[in-house]
């Protein structure tokens, strides 16, 4: 199945996708850091994707009409990132008219859109839904000089008059938790698939695989999380009340697979404290200076990872830390960032670390786009 990769940072959806069956015919970033690291990987030959570094609002779409089956990407978030300064659609950064832009000139079966839980806050609701509509009805276009808020109008009597000619699409949208995914990291997202609607594809999102309740089982009932990473009983936490009193009642967990904690992610990985060099292992070198003080606190060993971040030393709540079991606290690897994302060990980060941690913490997770994107694909097998 052919596939176009929109703002494709330094390649987390994109790897997802293609791991689902999905063959990238472009793959357009501007950033000349994440094009690197896409371009070094090609070179490696850990990937094979047609790049194009180049803006999104310059690139030509002509020769891959008529032929592509989905159309993947994150539009930049940071107008709607709890982060960031709010200004959402109003912001020069906000990239969804070109992503529509795109679905207006590709027609493609499907669209798989990616961002972050910000955009569903309640000040965002009218321009979230105006975005919904855009989507699902590309061709009734943003006129020149007209306000959003009255293109929106527009769209909510296209909507509401019942029958719709040409361009159209089923489209749903969900804030998914990638640590009920299998990611060993507590990362919500807004995810948006929608299907042409002449296919007549019936889909929804995948049922979660993995939960905390059946962590809190690994851990307390079977003790199976302690005994397969070989943690001694007297180096073990103390059980929590809160399930010390489940247990009195009889409680032994759901039957999904556990949420994947830091130390699940980092199994493997030489300690970069004791290690010389980067112990055989890509951008698996430790950089010192952390530290921990209220509100800035790195991630428990035995829970899934606080969501990394586009940043380096300065992220607001240590989510680029990891707290050890003596109290101390360190940075992350880039590599153990990249686990921490589900990248492969052969997928390297060419740069700095700040500009690695950077790309690896505005990615999308691999595992995540693997399990959607493979959902997806499976609909659009059942109709040919």
């Amino acid at each position: 199945m052919r596939s176009v990769e929109l703002f494709a940072g330094a390649g987390g959806l994109a790897l997802g996708l293609a791991e689902a069956g999905f063959r990238h015919e472009a793959v357009v970033e501007r950033d000349q850091n994440a094009c690197g690291t896409i371009r070094e990987n090609t070179k490696r030959g850990v990937i094979d994707w047609p790049l194009f570094e180049v803006d999104v609002r310059n690139f030509d779409y002509s020769s891959y009409r008529g032929g592509i089956d989905l159309l993947a990407g994150g539009p930049p978030c940071q107008p709607f990132s709890i982060g960031g300064k709010h200004r959402g659609f109003g912001d020069t950064r906000n990239m969804f008219p070109e992503a529509i832009r795109a679905v207006r000139e590709l027609k493609p079966k499907a669209i798989l859109f990616e961002n972050v839980k910000g955009l569903l806050r309640e000040s965002f609701a009218k321009y979230f839904e105006y975005i919904v509509l855009q989507i699902t009805y590309p061709e009734v276009e943003h006129r020149p000089n007209e306000d959003w808020s009255d293109h929106l109008s527009r769209l909510e009597e296209y909507h509401t008059r019942g029958k719709h000619d040409g361009l159209c699409y089923r489209v749903v949208f969900r804030l998914l938790n990638s640590a009920d995914y299998g990611v060993p990291q507590r990362r919500e997202r807004v995810i948006i698939v929608g299907f042409r609607s002449d296919l007549g594809v019936d889909w929804s999102f995948p049922p979660a695989t993995h939960s905390r309740d059946a962590l809190l089982r690994d851990q307390w009932v079977t003790g199976d999380y302690w005994e397969r990473h070989r943690v001694p009983v007297k180096k073990r936490p103390p059980v929590p009340e809160s399930i010390r009193r489940k247990l009195d009642f009889g409680w032994f967990g759901p039957t999904t697979e556990p949420w994947r904690t830091v130390r699940d992610a980092l199994r493997g990985l030489p300690d970069p404290e004791s290690s010389r060099g980067d112990g055989g292992f890509l951008n698996h070198r430790l950089v010192p200076g952390a530290r921990s003080y209220a509100g800035h606190t790195g991630s428990p060993l035995d829970e899934p990872a606080k969501t990394l971040k586009a940043g380096d030393h300065g992220v607001p709540g240590g989510e680029n830390m990891m707290a050890l079991e003596d109290g101390r606290v360190r940075y992350f690897t880039a590599r153990e960032s990249a686990r921490i994302q589900t990248f492969p060990d052969d997928y390297g980060f060419f740069g700095s670390w700040t500009e690695s941690m950077r790309q690896i913490g505005n990615a999308v997770p691999v595992m995540l786009a693997k399990r959607i994107g493979g959902d997806v694909a499976r609909g659009l097998e059942a109709v040919g």
